[in-house]
């Protein structure tokens, strides 16, 4: 792999975790110094970066972490929510035995974080989770696309987690997940993706909060 894909990675990681939160800058001589790399691996993963969508490339101020406002991110989270439940319809239908047992493997992963209550390690068992339906669905367009999607909003799926029981109804919402696309049920994988992600009412109060607590660190 690549310096610049490596420190890709690295940003995106940081971007995702708060540490870099939404607004901050992302100094070129700063993350040659933090990375002891080059400009030129700098300016190319942010240049990556930018192109998925996660930093903007300002005229005079350089490279800042995106924002998204609140009516984007609900529209974001809807387009997800969908490609979820398209891939949660086609792994039901195709899922192999192999992939099923895969499936159940980051589940149980998620149990293990769950009851040690270590949003953290739920977080990329979560993502492997996921990642175990995209791939199951067969499709590679949609699971590019969903994929996409999911980097592009994992700072906020993130932040979900920092919500108040979330872990714990995250969880149970896999199970249901799990047995249905067991049971080969296109419809209720389907149904039970789109609810597992689609981030309405109460769930899109608690984001937009925690979101502000991130933006106010950014600012200080």
């Amino acid at each position: 792999m690549r310096i610049s894909d490596k420190l890709r990675e690295k940003i995106e990681e940081q971007i995702a975790t708060g540490e870099f939160p939404p607004g901050s800058a992302l100094d070129e001589a700063m993350l040659v110094e933090a990375n002891g790399v080059s400009r030129t691996p700098v300016r190319e993963a942010l240049i990556q970066l930018a192109a998925d969508g996660l930093i903007e490339i300002r005229p005079r101020r350089g490279a800042v972490v995106a924002s998204i406002g609140p009516a984007r991110l609900i529209e974001m989270f809807e387009v997800m929510a969908e490609l979820e439940s398209m891939c949660g319809r086609l792994a039901a239908r195709r899922m192999t035995v192999v992939e099923r047992v895969e499936l159940q493997v980051a589940h149980k992963a998620c149990e293990a974080a769950q009851l040690k209550q270590d949003p953290d390690a739920y977080f990329y068992c979560n993502e492997q989770f996921h990642a175990a339906i995209y791939a199951g669905s067969h499709n590679k367009f949609l699971c590019e696309q969903a994929m996409l999607l999911h980097r592009r909003l994992r700072p906020y799926r993130r932040l979900q987690l920092r919500v108040r029981n979330r872990m714990g109804i995250s969880f149970k919402e896999h199970e249901s997940i799990v047995r249905f696309i067991a049971a080969g049920d296109a419809d209720a994988s389907a149904a039970a993706l789109r609810d597992h992600v689609i981030v309405q009412g109460e769930r899109f109060g608690d984001l937009l909060a925690s979101l502000s607590e991130l933006v106010a660190v950014a600012s200080d």
